[in-house]
């Protein structure tokens, strides 16, 4: 099963996405995009993420342009702004969702509050792919 998970900067929610799916179940063919890609993967989220066992050092921010004209399973908007903007695919999209979470990286205030916004993102994304896998993914690959 092939799913694309978008994003704007593909450098945090998306990239945490990526990470939870493919831990779920390594026979998901797991793949991350921005429509803008950021330069590098939010330290905080590969930190967040380090902290559930799951390693995005070697992740890195991608085009979707990489993947227009390729056939999906699934692609999945994870902000606003990737469900707005994401391109028309030219390619066979089986299904096309969109899965909503704050944007971490735009939190301001304390450091405490900024990594409490990284924690309480983190554990959204992991239970709403976890249902998402449990409900929809998991059955058709029994």
């Amino acid at each position: 099963m092939k799913i694309l998970i978008l994003c704007t900067g593909n450098s945090c929610r998306s990239q945490m996405a990526h990470g939870f799916l493919q831990s779920f179940d390594n026979k998901l063919d797991v793949f991350s995009a921005g429509t803008k890609p950021a330069e590098k993967v939010n330290p905080m989220a590969v930190k967040v993420m380090d902290e559930m066992g799951i390693d995005l050092t070697r992740h890195t921010p991608k085009s979707v342009n990489l993947y227009i004209g390729q056939e999906w399973d699934y692609v999945i908007t994870v902000c606003g702004g990737a469900n707005e903007n994401c391109p028309v695919f030219t390619g066979e999209v089986k299904n096309r969702l969109h899965i909503g979470f704050d944007d971490p990286s735009e939190a301001t205030g304390t450091s405490e509050f900024i990594n409490s916004e990284f924690h309480r993102v983190r554990d959204e994304i992991k239970s709403r792919f976890y249902d998402f896998y449990l409900n929809e993914l998991k059955p058709q690959l029994s």
